[in-house]
């Protein structure tokens, strides 16, 4: 039987001893739960417990989830979001994390438009440069916030990455610190609509380290939730 709010205690504890690490305020990390595969019970013992943001990797999970669960949390699409998704997308997540291309940005205006609201998004970095996972090169991160800049209903609030897995986390923290440093160029750039506040990256293998080169958000599955369920 899987314990989520003891999960939760032990993870928040360990977030708390990385900041202390590195001289950080544990207070200014955020903890958001990948609900992929997960049930709702499990969902929503997390959130009683405290979690306050939930992440799903699939439009069609947010769908059949978030209705049966409390308001109040902020939910975040962390997968690919496919542009004949965007629609669903808008209206159901408060942060879409996987903003990679001019033309999904497009899109996303376009919806936010029709909707009245200001759609909330981080790019996505794919540092690794694997062919398997989505996000951008981060030479071209640039290009693509001068296009956002045009967007009136679109914000970049931070930066996101899946590095390659490695066994050892401390070969992660080569690529979490690329984000970090990449972030900072970009910030000293000052371009409209892209305060890029939040580093969302770390997740169950890695998140310690992760907090150790400035996350504001780690992604925990099966830490939190124990395996999934299918």
């Amino acid at each position: 039987m899987v314990d989520v709010a003891l999960n939760y205690q032990t993870i928040l504890s360990r977030i708390a001893d990385a900041a202390a690490g590195v001289g950080r305020d544990a207070a200014t990390i955020k903890l958001l739960g990948a609900a992929k595969s997960q049930s709702v019970e499990r969902v929503r013992t997390a959130i009683t417990a405290g979690v306050k943001l939930i992440g799903e990797n699939y439009v069609q999970e947010a769908q059949k989830i978030k209705p049966q669960l409390a308001p109040g949390v902020e939910w975040h699409m962390i997968g690919h979001l496919q542009r004949n998704k965007v629609k669903a997308a808008v209206e159901l997540f408060d942060v879409i994390e996987s903003l990679d291309s001019a033309a999904l940005a497009r899109e996303l205006n376009k919806e936010a438009s029709r909707q009245g609201k200001i759609v909330r998004t981080f790019v996505e970095v794919n540092l690794g440069r694997e062919e398997s996972k989505s996000g951008i090169d981060k030479n071209q991160v640039n290009s693509l916030l001068e296009e956002v800049a045009k967007l009136p209903h679109v914000a970049v609030e931070g930066l996101m990455t899946v590095p390659p897995f490695r066994e050892n986390p401390e070969d992660a923290r080569c690529f979490f610190r690329d984000l970090a440093e990449l972030r900072e160029q970009l910030i000293r750039l000052r371009l409209p609509n892209a305060d890029l506040r939040e580093l969302s990256m770390g997740m169950t293998h890695d998140y310690p380290v992760a907090i150790q080169e400035g996350a504001t958000i780690v992604r925990i599955g099966t830490a939190l939730f124990g395996p999934r369920e299918n």
